[in-house]
């Protein structure tokens, strides 16, 4: 199984409503700049950056210095220990699904 604190550090990072925002935003780009990630959002370039900096710390995103500015791009595999974790409880819920299905069926018929 997956080391507890990695996984309570993704979750961590995507608690936030606002760095979940932002890291969509960099999932569905291919690179992005913390400029960009400010422009069109109602929040300030400092917290941009320590959002960032949260799912850096993550392994959400990683970044790339190219001059005076920062490309962020979000890691495939960051989001490899929560989906892990969860695999963990799809018997649970497919035993659950199972079950209700059964009885539905004896309900109606």
């Amino acid at each position: 199984m997956i080391e507890a604190e990695t996984i309570t550090a993704v979750m961590r990072a995507l608690a936030d409503p606002t760095r979940r925002a932002v890291f969509e935003r960099i999932v569905n780009s291919e690179e992005i700049t913390v400029v960009e990630l400010t422009r069109g959002s109602n929040v300030t370039q400092g917290a941009i950056s320590q959002h960032l900096k949260s799912l850096k710390q993550a392994g959400l995103v990683s970044e790339r210095p190219e001059g005076r500015k920062v490309y962020y791009r979000a890691e495939p595999g960051g989001l490899e220990p929560l989906a892990d974790w969860m695999s963990h409880y799809g018997i649970f819920w497919r035993e659950r699904f199972t079950d209700l299905r059964k009885l539905l069926k004896e309900i109606d018929p």
